[in-house]
């Protein structure tokens, strides 16, 4: 029933129905910026299928999907040249909300979020709008924090250099993000993952996440 379901939709929004979703996509997002639905999708009490995550190298920017809905967008910073985030499809395999790293002088990592067993990971950290890190995903403080709470070991985020949005084959209220192609979530992974008899080893920490403590 996609179709007859995507006709309704794009009457909707030529007709100018408002939507608190369809502002989420619509409206540019500043670096270390992020904004959530406004319908309770993205407090941990929405229903309607499984959290996945859907990150764009080439927007900078991390998409929060509850089955087929868009419920978060948040600015992002990915790995510089020579330290590039790893594509493809990574489980949460670890959460810590207070780890640190002996990489940096102990270094907190707020709210990591490991996505492969060689030290790739989604945490709080200085979000310029560009790639900056060592290789992690750097997310916005606040935005790390809630979508700490909305995830579990497992959740699976979706790595990508192309330009996002599932578009019109996940929510409707990405038709609005002009120059976005069609991604699909897929469940192929990388080739990232290791075996978890392996040790683990220390995560990869950037200097300037100090910075975001007492940052909202």
């Amino acid at each position: 029933m996609l179709f007859p379901r995507l006709f309704v939709l794009l009457c909707c929004l030529a007709m100018g129905v408002p939507s608190a979703r369809a502002e989420l996509a619509d409206l540019p997002l500043a670096p270390g910026a992020f904004r959530w639905a406004d319908d309770g999708a993205g407090d941990g009490a929405g229903v309607g299928g499984p959290l996945y995550l859907i990150v764009s190298i080439a927007r900078q920017r991390v998409h929060v999907y509850r089955g087929d809905r868009l419920i978060g967008a948040a600015s992002v910073s990915t790995g510089t040249k020579g330290h590039r985030t790893p594509t493809g499809s990574f489980p949460i395999l670890q959460k810590r909300q207070w780890h640190r790293s002996n990489l940096y002088s102990n270094a907190p990592m707020p709210f990591m979020q490991r996505l492969t067993w060689d030290g790739i990971a989604l945490h709080a950290g200085h979000n310029p709008g560009y790639p900056a890190s060592h290789g992690c995903i750097r997310l916005p403080y606040a935005f790390a924090r809630q979508l700490f709470a909305l995830t579990q070991i497992g959740t699976l985020t979706e790595v990508t250099t192309d330009r996002l949005n599932a578009a019109i084959l996940l929510d409707p209220l990405v038709l609005g993000d002009k120059g976005s192609s069609v991604v699909t979530f897929g469940m192929g992974g990388g080739d990232m993952r290791r075996g978890s008899g392996a040790r683990v080893p220390l995560l990869e920490i950037d200097p300037d996440i100090f910075g975001v403590w007492g940052r909202r």
